[in-house]
């Protein structure tokens, strides 16, 4: 059976080449990806085996009244794109927060992740120690330290906590990087010492250093001191008429397509511990979500 499904997304994933799905196929829909593994994975042996890998045949195969294209675009590329209120551009992964709700269009949930948080090199454990409460990193007292200094991806929203932190934060104590290989780039630069500490989904931190031959043994993951374990994650269009046609039909398969799939995609790449309360977790993700 998973032979069979395989088979079948690598069949589906041939739609994406920008041929019409179907002979009535009317408008463009072109959906801005980000190498963001797991969720997306464009290269390596792993290629197309990501979360939204997997989600956007499915809901290409379900929406045949668009000619589905992709578009590969680094995070603030993608944000600008999805506020042109002259294209119909869809973003399958974004957290929803009220200042992009206010010109951008949101779906309903399509799945949830762990939070994002930071990570830290063993070698710096003791220095960074004092910002270290009960397991989970003090951001804002982190920030608030003279010689701080947080990688960041530009344009990312992080969550409305960290989100408000990264606001009230001086300048010179973040370093943002707007590239397509962002978080490998800022994994580089802590290698190097310069950068205490990079903000980001652990299974993306891992699997990054891995491509940049750091050993993740290396590093240290914390979640966030008051951020909640999960992110929700919607799928995102263009606030204008067409981009709302789309969000109700995005939302009409998301209630249709069976979510099992997805989660266990997701789970599978967290390490054991994580992947157990995750699913275990999961079902009450669906269940007074903030947003639409």
């Amino acid at each position: 059976m998973a032979r069979r499904f395989i088979i079948r997304l690598c069949l589906l994933g041939s739609l994406f080449v920008g041929w019409p799905l179907s002979s009535q196929a009317q408008d463009t829909l072109i959906w801005l990806l980000r190498d963001l593994p797991p969720v997306t994975i464009f290269e390596g042996p792993q290629q197309g085996q990501g979360v939204l890998d997997q989600l956007l045949p499915i809901l290409a195969e379900h929406m045949p009244e668009y000619r589905h294209q992709i578009l590969h675009v680094n995070r603030a590329r993608g944000m600008q794109m999805l506020r042109d209120p002259g294209t119909l551009t869809c973003d399958p992964s974004l957290l929803w927060t009220a200042e992009r709700a206010k010109t951008i269009v949101f779906s309903t949930l399509a799945f949830a992740a762990v939070s994002n948080g930071v990570t830290i090199r063993q070698s710096e454990r003791a220095a960074l120690a004092p910002f270290v409460v009960e397991g989970t990193f003090d951001l804002e007292a982190f920030l608030s330290a003279r010689d701080a200094r947080l990688g960041i991806i530009a344009e990312r929203s992080y969550g409305e906590i960290i989100d408000e932190a990264l606001k009230h934060a001086g300048a010179h104590k973040l370093a943002p990087h707007y590239g397509n290989d962002a978080l490998g780039s800022l994994l580089q630069m802590q290698r190097k010492g310069r950068l205490e500490a990079v903000l980001g989904y652990w299974t993306e931190v891992r699997y990054q250093a891995l491509q940049q031959g750091i050993d993740p043994q290396d590093l240290i993951f914390y979640p966030i001191k008051g951020t909640a374990p999960y992110q929700l994650t919607r799928i995102a269009c263009t606030d204008n008429v067409p981009g709302r046609v789309a969000i109700e039909r995005i939302n009409q398969v998301l209630r249709e397509i069976p979510q099992e799939q997805l989660r266990q995609s997701y789970a599978s790449w967290l390490d054991p511990v994580m992947r157990e309360q995750y699913l275990k977790d999961n079902p009450t993700f669906f269940q007074d979500a903030p947003g639409p």
